[in-house]
């Protein structure tokens, strides 16, 4: 059974492993806003697809890359508004093909 990228599926302890990461760091990126799993019944971390990604993200950023929490807070917010101009720009684009054949 498929599941949506959004949909909050694992717990803490699952989602530390498919990140290869200890719980606790998990707890740190939430608390300083890097990442938001959903929470059940206000006490359950629960973690989506795009979380897990995210968190692989970070992962790159701070092993791989050498970048520090506060530069990965900054990248990942450029990253997120460059999606949002994207989106933008390519609705925009379908706007204008639409007008455009409405005269044609």
């Amino acid at each position: 059974m498929e599941h949506r990228q959004d949909e909050p599926v694992y717990v803490i302890s699952i989602a530390a492993k498919l990140c290869d990461m200890h719980p606790q760091t998990l707890r740190l990126y939430e608390r300083l806003g890097l990442v938001k799993p959903r929470r059940m019944d206000n006490r359950n971390r629960l973690y989506s697809d795009e979380d897990i990604n995210r968190l692989r993200q970070i992962q790159r950023l701070t092993r791989d890359l050498g970048v520090n929490l506060a530069g990965v807070e900054v990248i990942l917010n450029l990253l997120e508004q460059m999606e949002q101009m994207r989106a933008e720009m390519q609705a925009e684009l379908d706007r204008l093909r639409a007008e455009l054949a409405k005269r044609s």
